[in-house]
């Protein structure tokens, strides 16, 4: 999809479109922050800005392919903490280097995923839920959109911190999971509070928890999981701007400037509050630490669990 926008370009860039790569399928939440975005970026910066997806391989593929892009600010990547930091210690071979390949650009916005159990799960807490649990190992089975999510490694999160055997039973897509988890063919799963929110208030699910680290806006009443039994437990997941390693200060700076003055926009937040996202902004050097800070979190509970994909 291509935004023409009347040139009026300041300074040497930009000079010509850009490209922003979301590295997973149309539809998504990074895919409508790609569109969201390069709708506003492309009208700020006087070019057009092509959203050009490229899914595959957890992500992989397109990051990598931002990855080996010229360094020029005209290749930008979309996407989420899996590509960042999940997948280094995920996979057991990684194409590029989520730290070191990428220049950062801005934080976009913030997501926490609640955990909903299946209504004929007899646990009202996380307290009730952690004996349960204990009380039947291996019987208990959470729900992820695919291996390597935040979903999938919230309930590996889970199961290491509560020292309880659940089993993750991976789909191809959140949208496949629902129909299961409302019939209690799946015990549990945490997904983003915008998807899950509708079915805790029509009573087909039983919200517990929150991934945060404060409560969610939308379920006021419904704790975090760290609160409410589970210290430690923060699993919040975010989506980000980057580019190839090496990207000139100055594009970087005024990319974060115009990035910021566009998540600002109320029209714009009020569009990631309709998804569920918090807006979010940070420094380039401030989001090139919570990539950091994340890769070594999340490879602790995949080396805890020992998860590895090929």
């Amino acid at each position: 999809m291509v935004w023409s926008v009347a040139a009026h370009a300041q300074g040497t860039y930009p000079a010509k479109p850009i490209r922003i790569v979301v590295p997973y399928g149309p539809g998504g939440a990074p895919d409508i922050l790609g569109r969201v975005i390069g709708q506003k970026l492309g009208a700020a910066l006087g070019q057009s800005v092509i959203i050009d997806n490229k899914p595959g391989a957890g992500g992989n593929l397109g990051a990598d392919a931002v990855a080996k892009s010229p360094p020029d600010g005209y290749t930008l990547l979309m996407t989420t903490t899996a590509t960042q930091s999940i997948n280094q210690s995920l996979y057991a071979s990684m194409p590029y280097d989520g730290f070191k390949d990428f220049t950062p650009v801005s934080l976009v916005a913030y997501t926490a995923v609640m955990l909903v159990v299946a209504n004929d799960v007899p646990a009202k807490s996380v307290k009730e839920l952690v004996a349960h649990a204990k009380a039947n190992p291996g019987k208990l089975t959470y729900a992820s959109a695919g291996a390597g999510t935040v979903q999938h490694m919230s309930g590996a999160m889970f199961n290491g911190l509560a020292g309880v055997d659940t089993v993750h039973v991976p789909y191809k897509g959140s949208g496949q999971v629902m129909p299961d988890l409302v019939a209690g063919r799946v015990s549990m799963m945490f997904n983003s509070v915008a998807a899950v929110i509708p079915m805790v208030r029509d009573g087909k699910l039983r919200a517990l928890g929150v991934s945060g680290s404060k409560r969610s806006g939308a379920a006021p009443d419904v704790p975090t999981i760290a609160e409410a039994g589970l210290p430690g437990f923060e699993a919040s997941a975010w989506y980000a701007l980057f580019a190839p390693a090496s990207l000139p200060r100055e594009i970087t700076l005024k990319l974060n400037a115009e990035l910021a003055r566009v998540i600002a926009a109320p029209d714009v937040r009020e569009r990631f509050s309709g998804l569920g996202l918090d807006p979010a902004v940070s420094t380039p050097e401030e989001l090139g630490r919570m990539v950091q800070d994340d890769t070594v979190k999340w490879a602790r509970v995949i080396k805890a669990n020992n998860i590895q994909l090929q």
